[in-house]
């Protein structure tokens, strides 16, 4: 079931990743996750926990809030 939340999270960590120009497979390795897990939070196909959301945004080198801002 998809939720329109997950894809926003999802759609925003992808804009993120892709403004510090840093390839999937790069940022799972960052957050220590398989890269098809971050394939499918991109996608909005996944509700990923609160400390796998947090892993990637200490990746990312962003905050919580900034994530979060759906604009």
């Amino acid at each position: 079931m998809r939720y329109r939340i997950c894809e926003q999270l999802g759609a925003k960590i992808k804009r993120v990743r892709k403004k510090a120009k840093i390839s999937q497979e790069k940022l799972a390795e960052q957050a220590k996750m398989h890269a098809s897990t971050l394939g499918r939070i991109e996608r909005g196909e996944s509700n990923p926990p609160v400390y796998t959301v947090y892993k990637i945004v200490k990746a990312l080198k962003v905050s919580l809030p900034e994530i979060f801002s759906f604009r």
